[in-house]
C-alpha cells in the first residue's frame, strides 16, 4: 500500500529522518487515504520531543499549539501541519483530558490511547502501513470497535461517545457490540461535554450523507436523551393520522434524510416536528390533530439551539422556517404573497420551499406538493421584477415626509407604513412624485 502524501508533509517527514527520528502520518489521513477519499488534516507523530522540533523546523514558522502536551503546528505554504510527540495519557479526571501526559519512545503505545482503531494507524513511505488494532480489517468489516476496552477510551474522553455515533454515520458502519454496550451504560456522562463540542458533533452527522442513521443512533445508543430530550418524546410516538404512516420521528428522519446537505436547512428539518407531542390531540373520530405544532416547534427549536450555542442568525433562520413550515398558501394575493417574502426573508425562502417539499414527501399525503411550486414561481416571478417589499425599497423616506410638513415622530413611520401598504397592492406606484402626491392629499 502505498499513500500519496501533500509534497509538504514529505518535507516534514524528510527532515524528522535526517535528524534521526520517526516519523508517520497518523490517524483521520491514514484512515481517509485508504478509503479514497482526501483527508482535510495530515497529523503527524514522531519520537521527536517538542523542544527538539523547534530546534528541528526552526527553518519555519512554528505555532506552539500544544507543547505541554507535545503538539506543534509547522506552517509550509500557508498550511498548517500539526506534530506531535508520541505519548501516553496519565490519568483522567473530567472525562476530557488527562492531568498529565508522558512522552515516550515507542509508537504502539502512542496508537494504543487513540479512540477507535481505525483511527489508530500510523504510516510512512519507509515502513508502510502500521497496524497493530486491527484498522484495517474493521475498514474490511465495516465496524467502528474501540481500540482496546471500550470503557476506558469512553472514560477518558466522553466525546468519543459521540464521535463513535458520527463515525458511523459519516461511514455507513456498523458499531461494535462491545463499544455500543459501553456506550449505553456511560450515556449519562454526556452532560458534562460542554453544549459546544456537543453541538459540533451534531452538525457533523446532520451533514453526512444519511443524517437518519446517525440519529437514529443517538436514540438507541441513550444519548439523545440527554442532548434533545424534546426530540427523545418524538420516538415512537404515534400519530393517529391518516396522512402519516409514520411515528413522529421517524418522519422527521425522512424529511431530514431527504434535505440536502444544508446546515440550516437540516437543522429545520429536524425540529420542524419536535412540537407534536405537546400539541396532540384526538378527535372523536379517533384523528390525530397537531393544532398550532408549528409555533409550538419553533419555541422548542429555539430553546434547544440556545442550549446548545448557536449563533443568533442560525437560529433565527431555522425558527423561521419551523414556524412557516405550514404555510402552504394556493392563490396568494400579489400584497399578502409579499408579505411572506418578508416574514421568511430572500435568502430563507428557498429553504423553506425545500422543507416543505421534504414534508410532504415523508407522508402519506403528496397532493400539497402543486401548491408550493406555485407559490415558488410566484415569488421567483416577484423578486425577478424587483418589485418593492419593504420600507427601504419606497422612493420616499422619512425625511422626505418631514420636509412635506409630516410631524417628526411615529406619524412618519405610521406614513411609510401606510405608503408601504399601497405599493405591497401596486408597484407601480413607487414613483417619487405619486407617492408625494398621496402624501400631499391624505395627511397634509
Amino acid at each position: 500500500m502505498k499513500i500519496q502524501m501533500p509534497q509538504e508533509v514529505h518535507r516534514i517527514l524528510g527532515i524528522l529522518s535526517f535528524y534521526g527520528y520517526d516519523g508517520y502520518i497518523v490517524g483521520g489521513c491514514v484512515r481517509d487515504s485508504i478509503l479514497n477519499k482526501i483527508p482535510n488534516d495530515w497529523d503527524i507523530c514522531t519520537n521527536c520531543t517538542p523542544e527538539k522540533m523547534l530546534e528541528v523546523f526552526s527553518c519555519f514558522k512554528v505555532i506552539p499549539t500544544g507543547l505541554k502536551h507535545g503538539t506543534l503546528t509547522v506552517v509550509i505554504n500557508e498550511e498548517n501541519y500539526e506534530v506531535t510527540t508520541y505519548r501516553i495519557d496519565g490519568e483522567y479526571t473530567d472525562g476530557r483530558h488527562p492531568e498529565e501526559v508522558e512522552f515516550t519512545n515507542n509508537l504502539k503505545e502512542d496508537l494504543k490511547r487513540r479512540d477507535f482503531t481505525i483511527n489508530a494507524m500510523a504510516y510512512n513511505n519507509k515502513e508502510g502501513l502500521i497496524d497493530y488494532y486491527g484498522g484495517i480489517a474493521d475498514i474490511f468489516n465495516e465496524k467502528i470497535r474501540c481500540v482496546g476496552d471500550p470503557s476506558e477510551r469512553f472514560s477518558e474522553d466522553y466525546l468519543r461517545m459521540l464521535r463513535a455515533i458520527r463515525f458511523s454515520a459519516q461511514l455507513g458502519y456498523s458499531l461494535d457490540v462491545e463499544t455500543l454496550k459501553e456506550i449505553k451504560k456511560l450515556s449519562k456522562n454526556v452532560i458534562d461535554i460542554s453544549e459546544e463540542r456537543i453541538r459540533e458533533e451534531l452538525n457533523k452527522i446532520l451533514m453526512t450523507d444519511m443524517p437518519a442513521r446517525g440519529l437514529k443512533l443517538l436514540s438507541s445508543a441513550d444519548l439523545l436523551k440527554y442532548i434533545i430530550p424534546e426530540l427523545e418524546i418524538c420516538v415512537g410516538f404515534q400519530q393517529h393520522n391518516p396522512n402519516h404512516d409514520k411515528d413522529v420521528f421517524s418522519h422527521i428522519l425522512s424529511v431530514v434524510d431527504n434535505t440536502e446537505k444544508d446546515l440550516i436547512l437540516r437543522l429545520a428539518a429536524l425540529f420542524h416536528d419536535i412540537g407534536k407531542p405537546e400539541t396532540f390531540s384526538l378527535g372523536e373520530d379517533g384523528v390525530g390533530h397537531f393544532y398550532k405544532h408549528h409555533l409550538k416547534s419553533s419555541d422548542i427549536a429555539e430553546e434547544v439551539m440556545k442550549r446548545l450555542k448557536y449563533d443568533n442568525k442560525s437560529i433565527e433562520q431555522v425558527i423561521i422556517l419551523v414556524r412557516e413550515h405550514m404555510s402552504r398558501y394556493k392563490n396568494l394575493r400579489v400584497k399578502n404573497t409579499k408579505k411572506f417574502i418578508n416574514r421568511v426573508g430572500i435568502d430563507n425562502i428557498e429553504r423553506l420551499f425545500k422543507l416543505q417539499i421534504a414534508d410532504i414527501n415523508g407522508s402519506t399525503k403528496k397532493d400539497g406538493v402543486s401548491n408550493i411550486f406555485e407559490l415558488k414561481n410566484e415569488v421567483e416571478r416577484i423578486l425577478n421584477e424587483k418589485q418593492p417589499l419593504s420600507i427601504k425599497d419606497l422612493e420616499i423616506n422619512g425625511h422626505d415626509l418631514i420636509q412635506l410638513g409630516i410631524p417628526q415622530g411615529k406619524q412618519v413611520g405610521t406614513v411609510l407604513n401606510e405608503l408601504m401598504e399601497i405599493i405591497l397592492e401596486n408597484s407601480e406606484l413607487n414613483r417619487r412624485d405619486i407617492l408625494t402626491e398621496i402624501v400631499i392629499q391624505k395627511w397634509i
